[in-house]
């Protein structure tokens, strides 16, 4: 009898931890109480293996969700138990689908169903009558076939498919290599060289590389900058653009110039405090530092300044800097009198509440993080020689910290503080290679300024205030 359920579809749960199958009746052995299935599903997804065989103990419930030739099973021997045909309402939605299209919804025709044997009985099978399954009226009116909603949205026939092998050779085969190898190569030697320029007759070349623009452009100009007299040194950009420098002398008379078209020293001050600032807080580690989770580590700086203008823009960046919740130190010798510029900086940096010491001895002793050099000036070399300047340099050098050089003075003799990073305004002096590694800041000079002292000007710094310079 059990023969005559071979090629049924069945649904198989076998609990929790084992999951539902479905497939077709392969072979049922009522010896050792097992039932195969071939082209098994587990869970909605096909197996891998032809053919899974399940223990009648691993079973917890069985049904049909389809039964081959229905047309036989309508007589079955005496004591065989009759159930109708069901389709599962939780198991395996996306195989609920009916293999065959002759089965309708009026099937009434008694099943014989294995059941696993209850404990302490071997081979039993108990009788069970079950109702039918109520017609349903849709898709197709009363009478009709009832259509699960899975063959409504899915369809049949989609698992045919899958036994098929993928041609991989077949497939292979139809791919030229070499036809495709040589457009290659000649788009690659097309490349290398260099295009000429097309006359009208020629056709334009359909494939360019990706830095190569379609339109023709005017050539790149590296040198946009000419100066009336050689500063005796030339740098340029990442970008290539060529900057030289200029003597101290046109320097000075480009900043005289821009005071009298209206660039006060005060406005120039707070513009190299904020570009000397911005450096420095990249240097010390931008936001990968300066984060609100991080305010238990924050940086500590050690701003060195004398009397001067240039001491004054190393106060502007302080203040700046501990606007910016940086741990700031200003190092300033007490004078009986300083320039006002000084004056109404230390006044400025003063409301930040950051510390401000005249002696050495109040400096840190354990090293910080970043020391800013402002003690040099331009006008006078021979503060060098004083002693709170070389204490300060002892400091500096003995402190084991970067140092930052803003505006340094151009001299032969060798610098008493050795920085990492050196900062110019507007154009670059001709420093020396011990000074580091040159920045140059914009400082708001107009155009025609530079043009009022012999200069022709382009903007070299694109869309930022501070660039790096290299030795050209």
């Amino acid at each position: 009898m059990a023969t005559d359920w071979l090629g049924s579809v069945v649904s198989i749960n076998c609990g929790l931890t084992l999951g539902v199958y479905q497939g077709e009746v392969a072979s049922v052995d009522q010896a050792r109480q097992t039932i195969s299935l071939r082209q098994p599903y587990h869970n909605g997804i096909r197996c891998p293996v032809p053919e899974v065989t399940f223990s009648a103990t691993d079973i917890k419930e069985l049904k049909f969700l389809d039964i081959q030739n229905s047309a036989n099973k309508t007589s079955v021997g005496q004591g065989a138990a009759t159930e109708p045909s069901s389709m599962p309402s939780g198991h395996g939605g996306q195989n609920n689908r009916s293999a065959h299209p002759h089965s309708t919804s009026n099937n009434t025709a008694p099943v014989t169903i294995l059941r696993r044997a209850p404990a302490g009985v071997s081979n039993s099978r108990g009788p069970t009558q079950a109702t039918p399954k109520k017609n349903a009226v849709r898709n197709g009116g009363a009478g009709g076939p009832m259509r699960p909603k899975d063959d409504e949205c899915f369809g049949d026939g989609t698992d045919e498919g899958l036994d098929t092998d993928f041609d991989f050779e077949g497939n292979l085969a139809l791919f030229d290599k070499a036809a495709v190898f040589s457009q290659i190569d000649g788009g690659v030697r097309h490349g290398n060289r260099a295009r000429p320029r097309s006359t009208p007759n020629e056709r334009t070349p359909s494939r360019y590389r990706h830095d190569e623009n379609i339109l023709e452009g005017k050539p790149v100009v590296y040198r946009q900058i000419t100066v009336p007299q050689h500063g005796g040194k030339e740098y340029c950009t990442d970008s290539g653009l060529v900057v030289p420098s200029v003597s101290y002398e046109l320097h000075k008379r480009l900043l005289a110039a821009a005071e009298r078209q209206g660039l006060s020293l005060e406005r120039r001050l707070e513009m190299t405090g904020v570009c000397s600032s911005q450096m420095a807080l990249t240097l010390l580690g931008g936001p990968n530092r300066l984060t609100p989770k991080n305010v238990h580590q924050r940086p500590t700086v050690a701003l060195l300044c004398g009397p001067h203008v240039q001491g004054a823009q190393g106060i502007s960046c302080g203040r700046h800097l501990a606007n910016h919740e940086v741990e700031v130190i200003l190092f300033l010798p007490n004078f009986v009198k300083m320039q006002e510029s000084v004056t109404n900086e230390l006044n400025l940096y003063s409301k930040t509440n950051s510390k401000q010491v005249a002696s050495i001895k109040d400096l840190p002793a354990s090293p910080v993080d970043l020391v800013i050099n402002c003690l040099d000036c331009h006008e006078n070399p021979l503060l060098r020689e004083q002693s709170w300047y070389q204490s300060a340099a002892d400091w500096a050098n003995q402190n084991r910290a970067p140092v930052l050089s803003i505006d340094p003075p151009v001299s032969g003799q060798h610098q008493a503080i050795e920085a990492k990073w050196t900062l110019s305004l507007g154009l670059p002096l001709p420093l020396a290679e011990s000074e580091g590694r040159v920045y140059l800041c914009d400082i708001g000079i107009p155009k025609l300024v530079f043009q009022e002292v012999g200069i022709s000007y382009h903007s070299p710094f694109g869309c930022k205030f501070v660039i790096p310079l290299h030795s050209a």
